[in-house]
């Protein structure tokens, strides 16, 4: 699976850039306007901070509270380097793993946090792909092909399940058992939580990379975040890392030139590659202090 994630984002790469010349790249990426580009920065970060809070309420629901430092720690390192990697669930799952079974969490434990995680960040990716399809149902109609009356029907039934989702948590009994699986739902408090920080994060990626591609041009951040989000959902289905190749193919088909493929660059060094360097340095030192123990 990983191989051919990698082979499809180096097709899809090598679809988005044969247009475009090194020496233009270059020449756009030396004229990015700086402020813009430190604001993608700061956008960056408010999402990764955002992110930690992922796991700080993904703790309450597991049953095992630990403090915000310990939980942003695990965080950031795990989504750093899981970003990157790919496969997400597994590769910052297990780093995950890696700092709170120091802590005292079990193997199942850390299940629910990735549970809680992924469900948020499915709620997140929900809410504005549903908003997305409402608002700008005519690039959802370009990117996918389908009939306009089709990609209606798919965000009312994402609102549809969202509601429902939502409604569970209120109203119905928190533990459900299906076979020999037990789900357990969270209380209406965190599931509140969830629809709160899931959207926001979204929103704070969509406009990192809007300010990345405003350092180059005038796009609208509704454009860049509709694009953003279609784009998730495709790089999520294909497992390609970091949506590499996806995210570049999609935005450039929405917003085609090369300034949009420089403004891409930009945003993925600056959400991407930025935190991969602090991210590895906190694991190795992690990794070194416990072989001490």
């Amino acid at each position: 699976m990983a191989l051919a994630a990698i082979a499809l984002a180096a097709y899809l790469l090598y679809r988005t850039l044969r247009g475009h010349s090194y020496a233009e790249l270059s020449e756009l990426l030396r004229s990015a306007a700086p402020a813009r580009v430190a604001a993608a920065l700061g956008f960056a970060l408010c999402s990764y901070a955002c992110l930690t809070l992922f796991d700080f309420l993904a703790l309450r629901y597991a049953g095992k509270p630990l403090a915000y430092p310990k939980a942003a720690l695990t965080s950031f390192t795990s989504l750093s380097l899981g970003h990157n990697i790919g496969l997400a669930a597994l590769s910052s799952g297990a780093i995950r793993y890696h700092f709170y079974s120091r802590w005292g969490l079990s193997a199942g434990d850390v299940a629910k946090v990735i549970l809680f995680c992924g469900m948020t960040v499915g709620i997140g990716l929900g809410t504005l792909a549903a908003l997305a399809l409402l608002l700008r149902s005519d690039l959802a109609v370009k990117l996918t092909g389908l009939p306009a009356g089709t990609v209606f029907a798919m965000a009312i039934g994402l609102v549809m399940a969202l509601a429902a989702y939502l409604a569970l948590c209120f109203f119905m009994r928190r533990q459900w058992r299906i076979g020999s699986w037990e789900i357990e739902l969270p209380s209406p408090r965190l599931a509140v939580a969830q629809f709160v920080i899931g959207p926001l994060n979204f929103a704070l990626v969509a406009a990192c990379l809007h300010q990345a591609l405003s350092s180059l041009g005038t796009v609208s951040y509704l454009d860049v975040a509709a694009s953003y989000v279609l784009a998730n959902i495709a790089s999520l289905v294909a497992h390609v890392p970091g949506g590499l190749g996806v995210i570049e193919a999609v935005v450039a088909t929405v917003l085609p030139g090369a300034g949009v493929i420089a403004g891409l660059i930009i945003f993925r060094a600056v959400y991407f590659l930025v935190p991969l360097l602090p991210g590895a340095a906190l694991l190795v030192f992690s990794l070194l202090s416990r072989r001490k123990d």
